[in-house]
């Protein structure tokens, strides 16, 4: 399948911008609806006569210019600020990622704003890949939780993790071809296996998965996430996502 406008990451994860709905000035006008308001684009009429002269007004090249006026950039702080946050549930973005079954388990928790579909390996029995870890040592600070730096591994350790992954993969296909059905014999599938999904959410609801997702205290691979995702959205509702994630 040929993807654009994919991020790769990890060792063999992505994140593909599939489609998106909206921008910041449909924000501002889901909010000035309330008192049967419209704004428009403002244009940044110095900047288009200082880089096209006289041809500045051509209606094509007017929309290289297109800019939030200073009032509506006013309103988008003031509702992030203070959480009105339906007028950011209107725009929206979908995304195709592809991540270790363990890590899409922590997104998945983001239920709010979000609906999701994955592949399901009751249907496909395709070769599986693997997420080749980079390895964190243990907490040193009493949490249940988390990890330390990254640190190096034994060789030994390194080839019984990847014997294992072998090993699995070698059940699996055996299972398959001794007739077991896939839905079946991907149970013994570790959960190091990547997977990929839809994912479909609103700009208010992928501002919070950032918000929580990008912090220290998350772990590092869904940080790694949040970051080529905030990447993904910022260019798309630059004045937006900057108030909403001002403070992450």
């Amino acid at each position: 399948m040929e993807m654009m406008n994919v991020t790769k990451i990890l060792n063999a994860g992505h994140v593909e911008l599939v489609d998106h709905m909206g921008n910041d000035l449909t924000v501002v006008n889901a909010a000035r609806v309330s008192f049967n308001k419209e704004s428009e684009w403002a244009y940044d009429e110095e900047a288009m006569k200082r880089i096209q002269g006289s041809n500045w007004q051509a209606d094509k090249l007017r929309n290289e210019f297109k800019t939030l006026s200073e009032s509506d950039k006013k309103l988008i702080r003031y509702l992030a600020k203070h959480k009105h946050w339906t007028p950011f549930a209107h725009p929206q973005i979908t995304l195709r990622i592809k991540a270790p079954v363990s890590i899409r388990t922590q997104f998945f928790k983001h239920k709010q704003g979000f609906v999701e579909n994955e592949i399901s390996r009751r249907y496909v029995s395709h070769e599986p890949e693997f997420y080749l870890p980079h390895w964190r040592g243990q907490p040193t600070n009493g949490a249940k939780q988390g990890s330390d730096d990254f640190i190096a591994l034994p060789s030994a350790t390194i080839r019984a993790f990847s014997d294992s992954l072998d090993a699995s993969l070698d059940a699996y296909h055996k299972l398959l071809d001794s007739g077991v059905a896939p839905e079946q014999a991907r149970f013994i599938l570790p959960q190091a296996m990547y997977t990929e999904w839809y994912w479909t959410g609103s700009l208010a609801a992928y501002a919070r998965f950032y918000s929580q997702r990008s912090d220290d205290h998350a772990q590092w691979e869904i940080r790694e996430y949040a970051r080529v995702i905030g990447d993904i959205i910022q260019p798309l509702f630059p004045f937006s996502w900057k108030a909403l994630t001002i403070n992450t």
